[in-house]
């Protein structure tokens, strides 16, 4: 342990059993998106997604979002696209099917499938998103995920998840309390952030996977984000060209 970073471990995350109710499954993952809408996770997404759209020549485009859960981030880039001009279909890729069902009636085409096995064809879709699960993996199968999302990106992949840091846990576990999150909820909610990255272990780990600069930026909540253009890239048109706007 090295001051205030606290030792990686490998916690276990009570929603990682496939025997939750469903009903429990689902509020959890509500009370997720809304720590991510408080604490910073959504905040980190969109950050990195414009970056994105600002260069975007199309007016469409699709994205991937792995670990999509109830399809709340998918939805906030569906709305971030509009204000760029560029339509986004999203596709929403969970483990669990009633959160795959949850997802498509939010409005992305919802599949239900693994991260390190994507059910999906080299280079078929235009970005990919791996928000806050990356954590879930260790090791080998850490770098089976990165690899498989730079296979199916055609452009840009991006990935997001925690800081590791006593603070950041201390505090989740004193807001979750207060906010009255289910208790696995509060449970997952530690584990993840014990189970998150220092920016130095997240580099190694993408540049492992065969990424040869990735750049990791710290974000407020606690947030790493890392992003790339997978390599070799595939052009294609996703669309008609849109206009510039230089005001976006």
């Amino acid at each position: 342990m090295r001051g205030w970073l606290p030792s990686r471990v490998d916690g276990i995350e009570l929603l990682d059993n496939p025997k939750v109710d469903d009903v429990i499954r689902t509020r959890a993952q509500r009370e997720v998106e809304r720590a991510n809408a408080w604490f910073g996770g959504n905040r980190a997404v969109l950050v990195e997604m414009r970056r994105v759209l600002r260069r975007w020549p199309f007016s469409r485009a699709t994205l991937l979002d792995v670990g999509t859960g109830l399809g709340g981030i998918a939805r906030m880039i569906r709305a971030q696209g509009q204000r760029y001009g560029v339509s986004i279909t999203t596709i929403g890729l969970d483990l669990r099917e009633v959160l795959a069902r949850a997802a498509r009636v939010s409005g992305s085409v919802a599949v239900r499938g693994d991260a390190s096995r994507l059910p999906f064809a080299d280079r078929a879709a235009d970005f990919v998103l791996c928000s806050q699960l990356l954590h879930h993996f260790r090791g080998a199968e850490a770098l089976r995920v990165v690899r498989e999302l730079g296979r199916v990106a055609r452009r840009r992949v991006i990935v997001c998840d925690l800081r590791r840091s006593w603070l950041a846990a201390g505090g989740f576990w004193l807001a979750s309390r207060g906010l009255g999150f289910h208790p696995i909820t509060q449970h997952d909610g530690v584990a993840s952030v014990l189970r998150g990255f220092s920016s130095a272990e997240l580099l190694a780990l993408i540049r492992a996977a065969g990424v040869p600069a990735p750049a990791v930026r710290r974000r407020l909540g606690f947030r790493l984000a890392v992003s790339w253009v997978p390599s070799p890239q595939v052009v294609r048109r996703a669309g008609k060209p849109r206009p510039r706007n230089p005001d976006a």
